[in-house]
């Protein structure tokens, strides 16, 4: 029996599409614990490598009774999955995959999701980077395009513009990122767009950039993106309303959540902002914008396609962090319960702002585990 191997890629598409998939997780259990692969109808389990080097005899038990069912192995960066796979192999499974590139590929991989066509002659698309939950978009039409909260990933998006034809005009972050390397700065040059970034946000960036301010509006072919300052995740936060039907807010409004307004070390100057943006800015705002965050925390704020998205009216009666009606409640919500920061986020803003400039294995491992921008 020989060992296949599989894709993140291919991996990805079997999660989105929802089919039922056992995953042996190889990695030591604190890292384990801290990140893992998810899905709806994903059934993972963790047995460190060096438990498994005398073989998975011990182990039977707890792996699935038909040895026909398929098993995924993955591993921090693929070499010890493909080891433990061959083990099993060797117990008589007859589908067995070793996940090439392990939870660093995994960690890299973007999934491009169409989200819908536009009132305006386009479409918008969502890039769904499952393995840190970062979310970023394409908005294009008549052959111009958009790129909003870019990842560092940036091939990605050069690749499906150029299959679909499509000119990248302008680059857009919606603040300063802290959980993960944007690539919105390098896209830019990269292709010769206008990169734009809130100023407030932008006070100690080393780089020349084009400020996005409240009300500004950009023109994508026959499509309009007008800012909307929404400040409380960082003090330049900035939202993004697509042809009056979609709202890209960034790191503010997630589906089950929002956001933690404690990464630049100002929560308690901010959680002023961050309410008064979702208690007030946006409840202006007409309820059937289709809301369209920049991150998600679990898989159940997917959609059934992949994609994340809800109108703005349901996140208002479902969404626990929109229905907190004491001021002082929600003040003591999102300064006293916040999750752990996200890894390495100091380095990782220092990183945005260009002060340093680490080399691509070093972001790599910068932004190694789960994104923790939500106030849970």
């Amino acid at each position: 029996m020989s060992v296949k191997v599989i894709t993140v890629k291919e991996l990805a598409s079997k999660i989105i599409n929802g089919e039922k998939l056992f995953i042996l997780d190889v990695r030591n259990k604190g890292e384990f614990d801290d990140w893992k692969i998810e899905g709806k109808n994903v059934e993972i389990m963790n047995i460190p490598y060096f438990e498994a080097l005398d073989g998975m005899e011990g182990y039977l038990d707890r792996l699935p009774e038909d040895k026909n069912t398929a098993i995924y192995v993955i591993c921090a960066k693929g070499g010890s999955s493909m080891f433990v796979a061959e083990r099993l192999s060797e117990a008589g499974f007859s589908r067995v995959y070793s996940v090439k590139g392990g939870m660093k590929a995994w960690s890299e991989h973007l999934e491009p999701i169409k989200i819908g066509e536009l009132q305006g002659r386009g479409t918008i698309y969502q890039f769904v980077r499952l393995g840190k939950g970062c979310l970023s978009y394409l908005v294009e039409s008549s052959g111009e395009g958009a790129i909003i909260d870019a990842n560092r990933m940036i091939d990605t998006y050069i690749d499906f513009a150029s299959q679909h034809n499509i000119t990248i005009k302008h680059v857009i972050d919606t603040h300063l990122h802290a959980d993960h390397i944007s690539g919105g700065r390098k896209l830019a040059e990269k292709v010769g767009a206008t990169y734009y970034l809130p100023p407030k946000d932008a006070e100690e960036v080393m780089f020349d950039y084009t400020p996005i301010q409240d009300g500004d509006r950009i023109q994508v072919g026959n499509v309009t993106i007008e800012a909307l300052y929404s400040p409380g995740h960082t003090i330049g936060s900035t939202s993004f309303i697509v042809d009056e039907q979609y709202l890209l807010t960034g790191d503010i409004l997630f589906i089950d959540s929002i956001g933690r307004p404690d990464l630049a070390g100002k929560a308690q100057d901010w959680v002023s902002d961050l309410r008064q943006t979702l208690y007030g800015r946006y409840k202006q705002l007409v309820d059937d914008l289709i809301v369209l965050p920049a991150h998600f925390m679990t898989v159940k704020e997917m959609n059934e396609d992949g994609s994340v998205a809800e109108k703005l009216s349901v996140l208002y009666r479902q969404n626990h962090g929109l229905n907190i009606s004491n001021e002082e409640e929600f003040r003591k919500t999102v300064t006293e319960n916040l999750p752990p920061q996200p890894n390495a986020y100091q380095e990782i803003r220092q990183t945005n702002m260009g002060k340093i400039q680490p080399d691509e294995e070093q972001q790599r491992e910068m932004e190694i585990g789960p994104n923790r921008c939500a106030v849970r």
